[in-house]
């Protein structure tokens, strides 16, 4: 029953300081809003980050070592004379390198070379550089998946991005003129057959802004007959990356460091920490403003107490305990806390729903329990603010001398 009355004590106090305690809780709100919403943020960016890398990561990407030597000669990388190749790196991945490694990581997925190239193209008036890769017909089948037309089976048609399809207005039949005569380079013209469906980021092809051609006519562009720029591993399970890579290492760099392999999993790994670590760094801003709530809710129970001297010393006479008397401060504070908290975690969900529509483009994962985890999270953290913000006021509240607080005025 005392504390029943204490309670009520508490809420009365509130309400005869309406004002000043709804400017308190008001504080409460706003930290509550900015830690959730800065947590709702980071969490969306993380998880539509990793959505997109997913994808990639389980690709390893092997290329040529520092122990790599290329023999001169034409390469695909290289270029042949007058064939408009634009790298004078001599490294590349051989036909036995490449046999070694089918042999050794066939059996955790698809493994297939890679031609590359940097080209000048003209498309009517305009002119620019993309990349161009050279497949075999096997792996384009495999590989690629075109939005729009067929894949190429002639010398003279490609495949192209949906980024580079855009950028030059270039639809099914177009026409690209690969190199540069005023650089005293062959010219050749090559139909659009099929555009890709877009891709994004990659670590084995950046198909969007490039163009796919056959193996033959790569070779027969720029050389380098079996001389490939890279070999891509596709795995079947992720969790097989690191035995495919120490399989490929321990057959391939016995002597000398013949290949490098590039495993797309541990960026994938290293992006998604670095998203966490910059959530973590502005939520720890978006803290500072409960901060300024505890100093207010602080100085709110402290006028309180002043205010509230001789009530408290008839409280005293009439045989109230100092621990009631500590109990109906730390209620104003937890009413204070929980009525902030409730109020800005309705904030939250409206506020933080229009935060990572904006700054991540999309609120597919809003929902999922990793985002709305901070709602919860930054409401403890606000009433447990008002609560440590109200023990010093409270406990002086209950040790004032009863005889010296009737005594005032």
């Amino acid at each position: 029953m005392k504390n029943d009355i204490i309670l009520q004590l508490s809420i009365r106090s509130i309400r005869l300081n309406f004002l000043r305690s709804l400017l308190a809780a008001i504080g409460i709100v706003i930290g509550v809003v900015a830690i959730s919403s800065m947590g709702m943020m980071g969490a969306n960016m993380t998880l539509s980050v990793t959505e997109e890398l997913s994808a990639m990561a389980n690709v390893l990407v092997v290329k040529p070592g520092s122990g790599s030597s290329g023999g001169g000669g034409m390469m695909g990388g290289g270029g042949a004379p007058g064939m408009g190749g634009s790298s004078d790196e001599d490294d590349y991945i051989s036909k036995s390198q490449f046999e070694d490694i089918e042999r050794t990581a066939g059996k955790y997925g698809l493994v297939y070379p890679v031609y590359q190239e940097s080209e000048t193209i003209e498309v009517s008036d305009r002119e620019g550089h993309a990349t161009i890769y050279g497949m075999r017909d096997e792996d384009m089948a495999s590989v690629l998946t075109v939005e729009e037309g067929a894949l190429p089976k002639t010398s003279s048609s490609v495949v192209i991005g949906p980024t580079l399809a855009e950028n030059y207005g270039l639809t099914i039949g177009s026409r690209i003129t690969l190199g540069d005569e005023d650089k005293n380079e062959t010219v050749q013209k090559v139909r659009v057959v099929g555009i890709l469906e877009e891709k994004g980021m990659s670590m084995d092809l950046n198909s969007d802004s490039a163009i796919i051609m056959p193996e033959k006519a790569y070779v027969g562009r720029f050389g380098g007959e079996d001389e490939y720029t890279q070999v891509n591993v596709i795995l079947s399970d992720i969790d097989d990356a690191d035995a495919a890579t120490e399989a490929i290492e321990d057959q391939l760099n016995r002597k000398e460091e013949e290949v490098a392999v590039q495993d797309s999993s541990r960026m994938m790994d290293s992006i998604t920490s670095t998203v966490s670590t910059l959530t973590t760094f502005v939520m720890a801003i978006a803290g500072i403003s409960l901060l300024v709530a505890a100093t207010s809710i602080f100085n709110v129970m402290m006028m309180s107490v002043t205010e509230r001297v001789r009530e408290i010393g008839i409280l005293r006479s009439i045989g109230t305990q100092k621990s009631e008397v500590l109990r109906m401060f730390i209620y104003e504070a937890v009413i204070l806390g929980l009525v902030g908290a409730g109020i800005g975690a309705v904030m939250s969900l409206i506020l933080g729903w229009l935060v990572v529509l904006v700054m991540v483009g999309t609120t597919k994962f809003f929902f999922m329990a990793e985002s709305l985890i901070y709602v919860p999270m930054a409401m403890l953290i606000g009433v447990a603010i008002c609560i440590f913000s109200g023990v010093y006021p409270a406990w002086r509240a209950a040790n004032l001398d009863p005889i010296e607080a009737l005594r005032a005025d």
